[in-house]
């Protein structure tokens, strides 16, 4: 493992009951569990971006938000800067969150829609008390704002949420989580609610932080080609696993899983027509909640073989640092 490496996760399991129907939790012993992240394991670097792609329900925010510990994981540890993220321990946990935040989907849902500018961008400084001088809290606001590419950025001091478009808006998001000045970001699709020429903006101003600041991001998308565009590395995730784990090109010229496979293939290509790409993969996504044995790719998968009903795959390396969980990796390669 590389020395610089900022973010570590080993084995993390996070399980939620579901409850169904009322008649069902009364007359049922069996609860629903869904196993949102069932054994991830994966290690992010110093200025390094890391996109988790999968579809949804595949248990990429739930994986962002329990390395933050904003929900409760089973099983597993998270390490940060090789000292391990204990929830129980408020005084470590109130450093960790000076250095580790994140950036939500939504920025329409994500910023107080009854607040200033200014006061949404201060608001992780009052929450931990890091500023009491007013001039050095305007100054601070400033920085962020100018930072995230609002410019004059008194300008927006005095604006409201609503008064902002929704470029804006996610400026606004980014200033708050970037005024901590954090070594660690996690992205949940940052900008899937945006435009393209707004998106093209919004992205290259987290990678020129990312160069000035060392800042490192778990980007988290369902979008493969714009995750090949951005990171270093990418993570392929399907119902709670990753499936394969490599460098950005070697993911996407040689990718082995056929999950990974099927996502290529339907990646837009130049000069090639919608109806000339090969189709999907065959059926569905299987309920999250029923217990599969074997591989959890097994029902959609076109190579499966008997045994991948009854052994689930580990992780085999078929290159330096590119990682897959198939029991047929060797021979895909």
């Amino acid at each position: 493992m590389a020395v610089d490496t900022r973010v570590e996760v080993h084995d993390l399991h996070v399980n939620f009951e579901i409850k169904r129907a009322l008649t069902e939790d009364l007359f049922s012993r069996n609860r629903k569990i869904l196993k949102a992240v069932d054994g991830v394991s994966f290690a992010i670097g110093q200025a390094e971006t890391l996109s988790l792609v999968g579809e949804s329900g595949s248990g990429k925010t739930t994986t962002g938000k329990a390395i933050l510990q904003l929900v409760k994981s089973q099983q597993g540890s998270v390490h940060f800067q090789g000292e391990e993220v204990r929830s129980d321990d408020r005084a470590y946990m109130k450093r960790f969150r000076q250095q580790a935040q994140m950036i939500f989907q939504d920025p329409y849902q994500s910023v107080n829609p009854r607040e200033l500018v200014m006061d949404i961008v201060a608001e992780p400084l009052e929450i931990h008390r890091l500023v009491t001088d007013p001039n050095e809290r305007q100054q601070r606001i400033q920085l962020a704002l100018e930072q995230a590419g609002l410019k004059p950025a008194k300008d927006f001091y005095y604006r409201y949420p609503h008064e902002l478009s929704g470029g804006q808006r996610q400026r606004v998001a980014l200033a708050a989580a970037i005024i901590m000045q954090p070594e660690f970001i996690v992205a949940d699709e940052p900008v899937s609610m945006l435009d393209a020429s707004i998106r093209t903006g919004i992205l290259r101003l987290m990678m020129e932080l990312q160069q000035k600041q060392g800042l490192s991001y778990l980007f988290i998308t369902h979008d493969l080609s714009l995750a090949w565009l951005i990171s270093d590395r990418i993570a392929i995730m399907y119902l709670g696993r990753i499936m394969e784990i490599g460098s950005a090109d070697e993911v996407i010229h040689r990718g082995v899983h056929p999950y990974t496979r099927a996502l290529t293939a339907i990646m837009p290509t130049p000069g090639v027509k919608k109806h000339q790409q090969r189709p999907v993969l065959p059926g569905e996504t299987p309920d999250p909640t029923d217990e599969i044995k074997g591989c959890k790719f097994q029902s959609r998968c076109p190579i499966a073989k008997e045994i991948c009903v009854l052994e689930s795959p580990g992780m085999t390396e078929v290159a330096p640092g590119h990682l897959v969980a198939c029991l047929f990796a060797h021979l895909s390669h």
